[in-house]
């Protein structure tokens, strides 16, 4: 047993930059599934609306860590071969794609109808009234929420450690066994969750503001 040291501190530290990354990598992966799956929601298709509401049930309807465990122990057994870092990534994509798919179709379906019936009163096709008519006024309703759900994105990186992908709590972990010092390592770790975070959730609060503001003028 040692005790904690600025080495030990450095190490967490630059773990942050994996949780960074798996971030990032959730965010616009999901990013692009929750697109698909907005737009599916919202098509004049039954198919597309079914399909794309399993998909949501189905990631909403399950914890994130067993959609880790599915991933990491489940693509051996079909033959591929997963490292954590592909499996966390894979989860969270899906899992994140899921919850702003359902977060994007709300702020499509806010656009007043009469936006929709102008569009189509134009003779505009569904791809054209979305990308120049629905979609500019959604993302301005959009952006808030989507922020904000960047910080859940940011916290649910931490069960990632739970399959051995060396990222911020993992870190913690790693150095909790060696200095057996529960307290101070895990008080660092929870810090640079905070100042991960925080930003993110005064950025969501201002936005949120500044709309409602446009709103009501």
């Amino acid at each position: 047993m040692r005790t904690f040291g600025y080495s030990d501190f450095w190490f967490i530290l630059e773990a942050a930059q994996w949780t960074i990354a798996l971030s990032l990598m959730a965010f616009v992966g999901g990013g692009i599934v929750g697109l698909i799956i907005a737009l599916s929601r919202t098509s004049d298709s039954k198919l597309a609306q079914s399909l794309s509401m399993g998909f949501i049930q189905l990631f909403r309807g399950t914890p994130l860590l067993l959609q880790l465990f599915l991933v990491f122990f489940g693509a051996p057994v079909i033959g591929l071969d997963i490292n954590p870092w592909l499996a966390a990534a894979v989860a969270l994509t899906l899992n994140s794609g899921a919850f702003l798919g359902e977060i994007w179709r709300g702020c499509i379906q806010a656009i007043p109808r009469g936006q929709w019936e102008a569009a189509e009163a134009l003779g505009l096709n569904y791809r054209h009234k979305m990308r120049d008519v629905v979609l500019p006024q959604a993302l301005k309703i959009a952006v808030p929420p989507t922020v904000g759900y960047l910080v859940q994105i940011v916290k649910g990186t931490s069960l990632a450690a739970i399959i051995g992908f060396t990222e911020l709590t993992r870190a913690g972990q790693i150095i909790n066994n060696a200095t057996f010092q529960p307290m101070v390592v895990f008080t660092v770790v929870a810090v640079i969750y905070f100042f991960l975070c925080w930003p993110l959730s005064m950025l969501a609060s201002y936005m949120e503001r500044r709309l409602a503001l446009s709103l009501a003028r």
